[in-house]
């Protein structure tokens, strides 16, 4: 059964930074595309960044490029969204995904892949 447990969400003020990580369970780490989504009130869950495991290539959508970054850690089976100086329009709960029948393909293949495994969410909430 695929775990996917996301922490590090929080509440800071407009110019902070906060890391998202999320601990996979339950399948081949390695055997896998793994992405960030967040859905804030009232709108769709949206792709932030993606990532494939296996080759490590990453991909970040063109309107967080600079400001957040995907990274992984296999020994410690996890995925890792760095987040920096945000706004108030980044308040959202943030979501971990996993596709497991795509993986060793590129990050941004990764990213147009679809994610049928979500964990359960994590709040972020940033202040002006």
């Amino acid at each position: 059964q695929i775990q996917l447990m996301e922490s590090g969400g929080g509440s800071v003020h407009a110019g902070g930074s906060l890391q998202l990580s999320c601990k996979a369970a339950g399948y081949a780490f390695i055997h896998a595309c793994m992405a960030w989504f967040r859905q804030s009130p009232g709108k769709g869950r949206e792709l932030i960044a993606a990532i494939d495991i296996a080759g490590g290539t990453d991909y970040v959508i063109d309107s967080m490029m600079g400001r957040f970054k995907i990274s992984q850690d296999r020994r410690a089976e996890k995925i890792y969204l760095q987040m920096n100086d945000l706004n108030p329009e980044d308040t959202a709960t943030y979501y971990c995904a996993a596709n497991l029948a795509t993986w060793g393909r590129s990050g941004l293949y990764c990213a147009k892949s679809p994610f049928d495994s979500f964990g359960q969410g994590t709040q972020v909430t940033v202040s002006a």
